[in-house]
């Protein structure tokens, strides 16, 4: 897994480095020449610009300039001011530098005349404005990326696009469209969520120095990104010795008159994603109705009022139904009543491990009064127990008037409840642009889904794969961040090759739902056999 930092967590890993010997200006040394050797890698590179900011940013672009002149490239800067004016005294010497090796320098183009330089070069180094830039770009930058996004030649961004805030993942003003970003010491959250995931290309960490590693896990990340081959340890080892009941058994809970199909999604979507046994407790109203749309799962129909809403009588039988079962899930589709809060409130008493999703979470967040945090004794169980609220249902549950509008905002709030709780069997599965999968100990981000996946009845399609995975584990989990990552990850490229069949906008749930079992082998092949798999994508 590699280490997310926020900012501020960054600034501290750079004092620590100074600390241990590896001065600011060897840091911004290294850093130039890990931009330089990503531009030497690139096929066809023979032409370079640097377009170098005022501060620590520029003085990265500077160094590369001086770095690829070493090594034979056609290399000019471009730069606001003379480099003799430039106020920050370190930019000001490696600008010096760079000069003094015959770097030449642009000061000042006109946007013409930087028009035409762009559309003659190949690559392009960003190095305008860094990590600590918030807000929008303002002159002659905000002009400068308009050019350079309207350029042919390919963008490497040094440590985070211009423009594109490397906390926030914002970009409220122009922003440069990257296709390789080289960010140094660690991740930062802005590169993975919202806008980042749109502009940063393909992204290079560059340690800069051999403590790195240890004083970034020092520094408490934020969050940890997950690679394939971590999920290694939480599949289900693939065995011809099983049956429907050892592969595990699911109950799913919800749906009413207004919405049937929400249930239907996720218990098809548990089945496809490997549980051995499905079945489905939806009103009794619609149960018929249900039956016909899911011909191999189960279903029963439980008391429910004029509008097809679970009553409170029909608590105790799902209960019963959940202690018969590896796994549930509750909430799709089912409405906020005094009967659904009655099944929420008795599924969190069984013993089951329970997945809480949709309504079932609008349901606890009346039950708690918008004060999830402030109910610890409400999550405490002894079986695994999977929240999985989007943005706005977090901010239902813990009574803020907006819903986090970042992945560290998501973070921050999913942790209120999660450190309020304090136990290792409770996992907020926090949906955005970016998802992460919140623990006591750690949140594990997994890689994010196409934009296919915005489509009605895809989070409950996530559901579903979430409580077929604890169901397929027996309950059993070690890791439950990671096995919501896990089932992350399945949904997400589920969603990728649907969408190569159905383009990115034509895809609906039930795509995504009839593709989960390639997708589930596709990632326990690269798991498992990583050579093999290599060898039949080449």
């Amino acid at each position: 897994m590699q280490p997310v930092l926020n900012i501020e967590d960054v600034k501290r890993v750079e004092v620590a480095l100074t600390r241990v010997g590896v001065s600011v200006s060897e840091l911004m040394h290294r850093a130039g020449f890990a931009a330089a050797q990503e531009v030497l890698s690139l096929p066809g590179a023979e032409t370079v610009v640097v377009l170098a900011g005022m501060g620590n940013n520029g003085g990265d672009g500077w160094v590369a300039a001086e770095t690829l002149k070493s090594k034979g490239m056609a290399v000019q800067v471009v730069t606001p001011v003379n480099p003799d004016d430039l106020r920050g005294d370190l930019a000001r010497v490696v600008a010096q530098a760079a000069v003094g090796a015959g770097v030449p320098i642009i000061v000042g183009p006109s946007r013409s005349e930087l028009e035409a330089l762009l559309d003659k070069t190949d690559v392009v180094l960003d190095c305008m404005l860094g990590t600590g830039f918030e807000g929008a770009p303002r002159a002659p930058f905000d002009i400068w990326i308009e050019c350079l996004n309207a350029s042919g030649a390919r963008v490497v961004a040094v440590d985070v696009p211009s423009g594109l805030s490397a906390q926030t993942g914002f970009a409220p003003g122009p922003c440069v469209v990257a296709d390789m970003t080289v960010t140094m010491l660690a991740l930062k959250p802005g590169l993975l969520a919202d806008r980042g995931r749109d502009v940063c290309g393909s992204i290079v960490v560059a340690p800069l120095a051999e403590q790195t590693a240890q004083l970034v896990v020092e520094a408490d990340p934020v969050a940890w990104r997950a690679e394939l081959d971590d999920y290694l340890d939480v599949l289900v080892e693939p065995s011809a010795a099983v049956d429907k009941f050892s592969r595990g058994s699911v109950l799913v809970v919800g749906g009413s008159n207004r919405f049937p199909g929400a249930p239907i999604m996720a218990a098809r979507a548990a089945a496809r994603a490997g549980a051995g046994y499905v079945t489905l407790a939806v009103p009794e109203s619609i149960a018929a109705l249900v039956q016909t749309q899911v011909l191999e799962i189960p279903v029963v129909g439980l008391p429910c009022d004029a509008d097809g809403i679970f009553v409170e009588r029909a608590a105790d039988r799902i209960e019963r139904l959940a202690e018969s079962n590896t796994a549930t899930l509750v909430g799709p589709g089912m409405r906020v009543t005094p009967g659904t809060m009655s099944v929420v409130s008795a599924l969190i008493n069984s013993k089951a491990p329970l997945v809480i999703d949709a309504d079932g979470l609008n349901s606890l967040a009346h039950i708690t009064h918008g004060q999830l945090d402030e109910y610890p004794e409400m999550l405490r169980r002894s079986r695994p127990l999977v929240l999985t609220p989007h943005q706005r249902e977090l901010a239902r549950l813990i009574g803020q008037d907006t819903a986090p509008t970042s992945l560290v905002g998501q973070l921050e709030a999913a942790r209120r409840i999660i450190w309020s709780n304090g136990g290792s069997e409770l996992a907020i599965v926090a949906k955005g642009s970016a998802t992460g999968c919140v623990g006591v100990e750690r949140a594990i981000l997994p890689k994010p889904g196409p934009a296919a996946l915005a489509t009605a009845g895809s989070g409950d399609v996530l559901g579903g794969i979430i409580a077929s995975l604890l169901a397929q584990k027996g309950g059993n989990v070690d890791d439950l961040p990671l096995v919501c990552a896990l089932a992350c990850e399945i949904h997400g490229l589920a969603g990728s090759i649907a969408a190569e069949r159905f383009g990115s906008r034509g895809v609906m749930a039930g795509d995504i739902i009839d593709v989960l079992g390639i997708a589930t082998d596709t990632i326990e092949e690269h798991c498992y056999y990583p050579e093999a798999v290599l060898a039949d994508g080449e």
